[in-house]
């Protein structure tokens, strides 16, 4: 059995008139995520038993969510994760090239610690101001971000007011800190597990994370900081080292 992960801290929560609601969803586990490999050009692993006992979860988790829109990246475990959902909500999922996982370029299918510093050494560059950082054969963070926001956009224009995207933990992560200003401390020491939702609300340009996993920005720092983690000590090779061991979960 697969341990629930708790579903959206602001349930029941009605937003400001003419606000967007934004679930993002990360896909649920695959054989590269157990094995810790750096798995993001398509088509992708496919769900593990346990993933795909997660995704199906997700029907409960969200049912007390309001979606008008599905969105998915076109990976096989992300569009494998939004089938349950998508089928118990009657809605067909937009597929949409723009969710895809932040490209791992040369380092792709590669596990070994030099490659993941590699990789999440770049990411990291983006969250503390360099959005132009890549690894070889991969992409800036400019380019990441303007292709996310670009499917967001795209769905709000259409109409849409709640959203539920599933997409990839590093995509997740990296988005929200740089256009919601999720604090470095989060970013780098929560990672979003398989089937973990961040929550956002707002308008495209002005996005703020109402819930990370279950819980508020504030309160996961008040927890940190009462158990005595100080995000000023967390440096780039902590970090690595903690998205390194996230990249297995």
């Amino acid at each position: 059995m697969v341990a629930p992960l708790p579903g959206v801290v602001n349930a029941g929560r009605v937003p400001p008139p003419g606000t967007v609601r934004v679930l993002l969803v990360r896909h649920g586990e695959t054989s590269s995520n157990v094995a810790g490999l750096l798995d993001t050009a398509p088509p992708g692993a496919d769900l593990t038993e346990r993933g795909r006992e997660a995704a199906a979860g997700l029907v409960g988790r969200l049912a007390g969510e309001p979606v008008d829109a599905l969105l998915v990246s076109p990976l096989a475990r992300a569009l494998q994760t939004i089938t349950p959902l998508a089928r118990a909500r009657a809605l067909p999922p937009t597929v949409d090239d723009r969710l895809r996982e932040i490209s791992a370029g040369d380092l792709e299918m590669r596990g070994d610690a030099e490659a993941m510093r590699g990789y999440l050494g770049a990411v990291l560059s983006w969250v503390t101001g360099d959005l132009d950082a890549r690894v070889t054969g991969g992409e800036s963070g400019r380019e990441a971000c303007v292709r996310f926001d670009a499917a967001l956009d795209a769905a709000v224009q259409a109409g849409s007011r709640n959203l539920v995207v599933v997409t990839h933990g590093a995509m997740i992560r990296a988005w929200c800190a740089i256009r919601a200003g999720v604090p470095f401390g989060v970013f780098a020491a929560h990672p979003v597990p398989n089937t973990g939702i961040v929550a956002l609300e707002g308008v495209p340009g002005s996005w703020s994370v109402t819930s990370w996993v279950g819980k508020g920005i504030e309160s996961l720092l008040a927890n940190d900081a009462a158990s005595g983690v100080d995000p000023r000590t967390i440096t780039p090779d902590i970090a690595v080292a903690g998205l390194h061991r996230a990249a297995r979960d």
